[in-house]
């Protein structure tokens, strides 16, 4: 088993409500362009969403011959003029920036880039981490959260990082609050994914 298989045993479910819900919202068309920042083309069914669909991430993995435009690059410095297209989408993405400087970069390239925007990001004060699937360690001291994650976290348990890997586990990942989601979209509505009751994400709509 691999940390994979766990996060398959329902992120996909969230995954297709989600999807349900962004084009209910934004009803692409055809020949609506969109740019996914930190997206893999298996989030793109051909049968479940129109468009013409361009994936920018840091790198891919395997031979693609798909529909899809996959664009190996940085989202948080794009080289794209502003405006170039109609959506800037991201899922889950924002949150692995390592600071908040450079959440705010890319915060600042998809808002500049594309003409209607939809990001959305698991939320700090929701009470399981979603990476780690742990309750209530990510409100640790980081100190702390060295010391417990290999062996008190579903993550470490099932993947049994280094310590190399834990630090950079705790170097990249850094949960948003709503205030700065707020901040860091100003011209966005945000919205609360619900989950239970409680807040699961945030997603930030232009």
């Amino acid at each position: 088993m691999t940390i994979h298989s766990v996060y398959g045993a329902f992120l996909p479910f969230f995954r297709r409500k989600r999807l349900r819900r962004f084009l209910a919202r934004f009803r692409p068309e055809a020949r609506t362009t969109i740019l996914d920042l930190g997206g893999y083309p298996a989030c793109w069914p051909v049968e479940s969403c129109p468009g013409q669909i361009t994936i920018l991430n840091l790198s891919f993995h395997g031979e693609y011959r798909g529909p899809h435009t996959l664009i190996q690059g940085n989202a948080c410095n794009l080289q794209f003029p502003d405006k170039s297209f109609d959506i800037g989408y991201s899922n889950s993405v924002i949150e692995h920036l390592h600071s908040f400087d450079n959440q705010k970069k890319f915060a600042s390239e998809i808002r500049r880039v594309g003409r209607r925007i939809w990001v959305q990001t698991p939320a700090r004060w929701f009470i399981v981490e979603p990476h780690l699937i742990t309750p209530v360690i990510h409100y640790l001291p980081k100190a702390w959260q060295r010391r417990l994650l290999r062996y008190f976290t579903v993550w470490g348990l099932v993947s049994k990082p280094t310590r190399k890997q834990v630090d950079d586990f705790i170097d990249e990942v850094r949960l948003l609050t709503f205030r700065e989601m707020q901040a860091l979209f100003p011209d966005c509505q945000i919205y609360r994914e619900r989950f239970l009751g409680m807040t699961k994400a945030y997603i930030a709509i232009r």
